[in-house]
């Protein structure tokens, strides 16, 4: 077995979980770490631990590559960084697994496309679910024709942040930082998987996802960000409704919630009413049988294990930049269908808990009801909804702005 070696960028945060596993299970794996890029390594919870394994760390991933080389660069930077650093890894000669969103914008996944061709490299996207056996279990039977032509895919995720979640960082629920776009925001970063999901199961291929044809976006804030925290999105995907609906502004959670209609069957997850769905894939048929195509395990570290054995040359499914630019072309066409967010009435706003949270009142249920009649808040008639203008995303360019990579 051949050794992967791996320089690790971004060690703070969501890449904490890529140091664990890789110090946990590396050697058995054959997976070495070369080097950590980071500004702030002593953020890292494993930080004392590198350090007496004498793992050395660089501020920059040029740096890094002056003095070493890597087979692998597993990118866990903020998303401003993707693009840039994707780019670096290629040219150096590593392959490339970077976390979800694969980049802010259009633009700059298009170039990130350009340099893997160029410098032939892999370049996987962390969209776990992607490296899910359930989840490509269900593409396969779904590119069979087993259940028939998809009629409509509809998702709900009720995620509550508190205001500690937007200080965590310098870039969380920013739209830009130092004029480079972000995004993020409850679509973009943290329940971008099942946003993705749902398009990456409507590909035509099981490497494609379907790419949004248009875009009625209503993007709200209940907390002082620049960017939304609540959103209901209907898109048209391969003519058929894509409804999302996500928020961090309630004080209950739940879901993902979803359920993905075909002629012949629905696809559900987290329905009260079928047990056997929570946290399962569960496929009900029009006669009523029933069959679990396996847990969602939202946790799951098997793309890391994916990618290595890709990187040692075996033919192995991963998540590509195309198949994640479906979610980059669908965060982009929010934007352009709703240019100003809407903050949410102040007389609706509730501030509770240490750190505060804030949520607003009535927001749940009118998340549930949206969901249960598919429609958008606006459809509703709600007083505080707001409509976005229709974007046809066809031939999609994205958001303007600067291409740093």
């Amino acid at each position: 077995m051949k050794e992967i070696s791996v320089v690790l960028v971004g060690i703070g945060g969501y890449g904490n979980k890529y140091v664990e596993y890789i110090l946990r299970e590396g050697r058995e794996k054959g997976v070495r770490i070369s080097g950590v890029v980071d500004p702030y390594p002593q953020n890292s919870r494993f930080y004392d631990e590198l350090r007496s394994l004498n793992v050395p760390m660089y501020s920059t991933l040029e740096e890094f590559y002056s003095h070493h080389t890597a087979d692998l660069a597993i990118i866990s930077s903020p998303i401003h960084y993707h693009c840039e650093q994707t780019c670096t890894a290629v040219r150096n000669g590593s392959h490339v697994l970077c976390e979800k969103p694969a980049a802010a914008t259009v633009k700059e996944v298009k170039k990130m496309i350009e340099c893997r061709e160029k410098y032939r490299k892999i370049v996987a996207i962390g969209y776990q679910w992607s490296y899910n056996p359930a989840v490509l279990k269900l593409k396969e039977d779904i590119l069979a024709g087993k259940f028939g032509k998809p009629v409509l895919f509809k998702t709900l995720v009720l995620w509550p942040r508190d205001t500690a979640y937007y200080r965590r960082n310098s870039w969380a629920g920013k739209l830009k930082v130092n004029n480079r776009w972000v995004l993020d925001s409850v679509a973009g970063n943290a329940t971008a998987h099942f946003l993705h999901n749902m398009l990456f199961l409507l590909g035509e291929k099981m490497e494609e996802s379907a790419y949004p044809e248009s875009m009625v976006a209503e993007l709200y804030r209940a907390n002082d960000i620049e960017s939304f925290d609540t959103c209901a999105l209907k898109m048209t995907v391969r003519k058929i409704p894509v409804l999302f609906f996500a928020t961090h502004a309630v004080k209950e959670r739940k879901g993902p919630v979803f359920e993905y209609r075909f002629e012949k069957a629905r696809v559900i997850c987290n329905y009260p009413e079928y047990p056997e769905s929570e946290e399962n894939l569960l496929v009900v048929y029009e006669d009523g049988r029933k069959e679990i195509y396996g847990p969602t395990d939202h946790g799951s570290m098997r793309k890391l294990w994916v990618v290595v054995d890709a990187a040692r040359g075996r033919k192995e499914f991963i998540c590509t930049l195309e198949s994640a630019m479906a979610h980059t072309i669908a965060i982009n066409g929010a934007h352009v269908s709703m240019k100003e967010i809407q903050d949410f009435p102040t007389e609706l706003k509730r501030v509770e808990g240490e750190p505060p949270m804030i949520w607003v009142e009535g927001l749940k249920e009118a998340m549930e009801r949206a969901y249960e009649e598919e429609k958008i808040f606006s459809e509703l008639n709600l007083p505080w909804a707001k409509r976005g203008e229709e974007v046809k995303l066809e031939n999609f360019e994205g958001l303007e702005g600067e291409i740093t990579c």
